[in-house]
């Protein structure tokens, strides 16, 4: 990562711990920025196609951003694994090339949207909402979502 994008990360971090905790009620005490996540995304679709997808990513969101850890460490991944009662080989799981291929999928579309970092919620394919926002900016777009969907119905 450029420095000038970990300083401008790091500029953010003030903003992003009072939403976090004030918007939210959220703790936020995040790891080091120079971790590699590609593991972590990987076995994220392991556990999705073993059903656990979203119990994995709240675990690792968990370890990230709250409990300053280490989401490189295969360690940490394989205790994650291990706790949703999931195969835990994280170098098994990580050599095999269907897992790679659909978070490469995921990374194709990210840049397809134009992203290139995180967080961002994509709703509908259509409304992007980049960076740390606050609860209300998050619910204006749904509310704007569900709106649009109930006019295109009611048509």
């Amino acid at each position: 990562m450029p420095a000038e994008y970990r300083e401008r990360i790091e500029a953010s971090r003030p903003m992003m711990r009072q939403r976090a905790e004030q918007d939210y009620g959220l703790p936020f005490n995040p790891g080091s920025l120079m971790q590699d996540s590609r593991p972590a995304l990987i076995l994220e679709k392991y556990a999705q196609s073993a059903g656990q997808g979203a119990a994995f990513h709240d675990a690792v969101m968990k370890i990230m951003w709250q409990d300053a850890g280490r989401i490189d460490d295969p360690a940490v991944l394989s205790a994650i694994l291990e706790s949703l009662g999931l195969e835990s080989d994280v170098d098994a799981l990580l050599a095999v090339p269907e897992h790679e291929q659909a978070m490469q999928q995921d990374v194709t579309q990210a840049h397809q949207y134009g992203l290139s970092g995180v967080p961002a919620i994509v709703f509908e394919n259509r409304y992007l909402v980049s960076g740390a926002q606050p609860y209300a900016v998050l619910k204006q777009v749904a509310d704007q979502v569900i709106a649009e969907q109930k006019t295109s119905e009611d048509a």
